[in-house]
């Protein structure tokens, strides 16, 4: 299988290539980087006209529901959803039914997804039993079995003792420890952000500090302990602060931020729209303002989707009673290529960084290589693709986006991962 990619603008992370180019690839492998390539018959020939080639993206945070919840998402639902996005890579979440926390699920996710093969699915394991906190999993097993990392995302390990031992065991083995950030006592009731917008809607609200006592304890711990520290969809200007200092220390502490903390905020809860129904919260308009800079200055270090797709009737209740989460795969790019890369808040090697670089090596994952002979990991982003949010488009299974309606300019048209490939309609 030959294809040719003509004037490409390459954006890769060493700035080695930086220009426009051809790219010859062969059986998966890039065989020539140059200038007016070709002369051989090719498969495939695509004039780029000058669209983005990048190193594949990375989304670090998904949820693929499978096993246990596949109305929702499954495997191969949540892949095809992953390339429609640019993402060649994409790490799976543990609270599955039953939880990802035996290294017999680790093998079943891991075998699922290589049947695909379009896009590379690591799984990031349970750090506790069951994800209820009290007791560490076999980390050493889950480890063996492939996990890159240990969460029990959508529940925060609040025992002290508890996080202190996983610290310590995942350092280890060389894993890092990802921490949903909340403290449950002060969040059991309440379903949005308490701000004087969501008591005025008269919704049940949560406080931030839920979120940034979790993270000053877990550095705190950290910094006594030792590990590896991984704070996930943060949301408050607060925890930015908070770990932007644990940093200037000298702590091994990473973050993500997810693109609707980043643009979405709490006011528009007015609508009672289930969608915006996620967790963390949506925060003020300031909290965007401070996980922006943050991005900026290099304090956060990726955005995640937390993608998290429910099925339509669980969404299509009161409010509280919905379950939190929205979908992010197929959103992303064209979100942050809108509001970070055409307002100039960020440049296109600033965003490779957060969404390619950063992700992998925070799970200790090989960043894809432009090199002769090297297997060729790309994405393909057009930015000056004009496009509207219409969620029955999606190839996810799931329809509940926090973005519909909304008009983008950028998008993911296509990505090759080896020997597989994807290109998208908006390949123009």
């Amino acid at each position: 299988m030959k294809i040719f990619l003509r004037n490409a603008r390459v954006i890769e992370p060493s700035g080695k290539y930086d220009g426009l180019f051809d790219i010859l690839i062969v059986d998966g492998a890039m065989q020539e980087i140059g200038s007016s390539l070709g002369g051989n018959p090719v498969n495939y020939e695509i004039n780029l006209r000058g669209k983005f080639v990048v190193p594949g993206l990375f989304d670090m945070h998904t949820h693929l529901r499978e096993p246990g919840q596949e109305y929702k998402e499954d495997i191969a639902s949540g892949i095809a959803a992953a390339a429609n996005g640019g993402f060649t890579g994409i790490a799976a979440m543990p609270n599955t039914d039953p939880v990802v926390d035996s290294a017999g699920v680790v093998k079943y996710v891991l075998d699922r997804a290589r049947q695909s093969g379009l896009v590379g699915v690591y799984q990031i394991a349970a750090i506790t039993e069951g994800r209820k906190g009290e007791r560490l999993s076999e980390m050493k097993d889950l480890s063996e079995a492939g996990a890159v990392a240990f969460s029990d995302d959508g529940s925060c390990v609040t025992n002290s003792h508890v996080m202190r031992l996983a610290l310590e065991y995942s350092s280890m083995l060389g894993k890092p420890v990802i921490q949903h950030c909340e403290d449950h006592e002060l969040t059991k009731f309440g379903s949005v952000n308490e701000s004087p917008e969501t008591i005025r809607y008269g919704l049940k609200t949560q406080h931030r500090v839920a979120e940034e006592l979790t993270v000053s304890r877990d550095i705190q711990l950290l910094e006594a302990f030792g590990g590896k520290y991984h704070a996930t969809h943060i949301s408050t200007a607060k925890s930015v602060e908070i770990i932007a200092s644990a940093r200037k220390r000298g702590l091994p502490v990473t973050c993500d931020v997810t693109p609707h903390h980043l643009f979405l905020e709490d006011s528009v809860l007015g609508t009672y729209d289930s969608d915006y129904k996620v967790n963390p919260p949506l925060r003020t308009g300031k909290d965007n303002e401070a996980l922006i800079e943050g991005l900026r200055s290099g304090a956060i270090d990726a955005i995640a989707s937390d993608h998290a797709p429910h099925a339509l009737h669980e969404k299509e209740v009161e409010f509280d009673a919905a379950p939190f989460g929205l979908i992010g795969l197929e959103t992303t790019v064209g979100a942050v290529m809108t509001r970070l890369f055409h307002q100039k808040v960020m440049d296109m090697r600033a965003i490779v960084n957060v969404l390619s670089v950063n992700p992998r090596k925070i799970l200790g994952i090989p960043v894809p290589e432009f090199n002769l002979g090297a297997r060729a990991e790309l994405t393909i982003i057009d930015p000056d693709c004009e496009w509207e949010v219409e969620p029955e488009k999606f190839k996810s299974k799931s329809r509940n986006t926090g973005f519909k309606g909304w008009k983008f300019k950028g998008s993911a048209v296509g990505i090759i991962n080896g020997e597989k490939f994807y290109f998208s309609e908006r390949l123009k």
